[in-house]
């Protein structure tokens, strides 16, 4: 097979396999969470992020146990100085109890107060 050839049906490989073109979906994206929370904690503005002026938005996936309680939660995006006080202040949320566990993305908007 020509060296040229042998390439073009690699790249074309490699395209396929990247798109998912072989009959894989992409995952698909979390969505918000369901359940209604009972309480909610704020996160704390960390010291540094309010000295360096950093602002944004942090996602967390929260996974909710039939009680109520947040049984996982992971930063799923955000400034890494803010992500850590998302992710605290999420894991005390409480929301109502339900018949299984249900999970979902919450979102956290960190702007310095003036």
């Amino acid at each position: 097979m020509p060296l040229r050839r042998m390439g073009t049906l690699l790249a074309v490989t490699a395209m396929m396999a990247g798109t998912g073109a072989v009959g894989q979906q992409a995952p698909a994206a979390p969505s918000e969470i369901a359940r209604r929370a009972k309480s909610k904690v704020q996160p704390e503005y960390p010291e540094l992020a309010r000295k360096m002026n950093i602002t944004g938005l942090v996602k967390i996936e929260v996974v909710v146990a039939p009680n109520g309680t947040v049984k996982d939660a992971k930063i799923v995006g955000g400034h890494p100085v803010l992500a850590t006080a998302a992710l605290e202040a999420v894991r005390k949320w409480r929301f109502e109890p339900a018949t299984a566990e249900s999970s979902g993305v919450v979102d956290f908007k960190f702007e310095p107060h003036q």
